[in-house]
């Protein structure tokens, strides 16, 4: 059984603790770097969980800005 509390430490290890360092939130391929760590975790909601992570860490949705061919 989980213990309460366990989403709310994960959340801070990897939004501005020492999963935060191996992303280097706002940086160039920092979702890139998320989804790949958390893939073994998280399997298919990885990208989804990155992404909300991404738009609270940089206040930006991860590729908005970003120029399409």
């Amino acid at each position: 059984m989980a213990r309460a509390g366990n989403a709310a430490t994960l959340r801070r290890y990897w939004a501005t603790g020492p999963g935060a360092a191996k992303i280097r939130w706002g940086t160039a391929g920092d979702f890139t770097r998320c989804s790949r760590q958390l893939q073994k975790y998280l399997g298919p909601r990885a990208k989804g969980y990155c992404a909300r992570l991404h738009k609270a860490r940089t206040g930006a949705w991860p590729g908005a800005g970003r120029r399409r061919r």
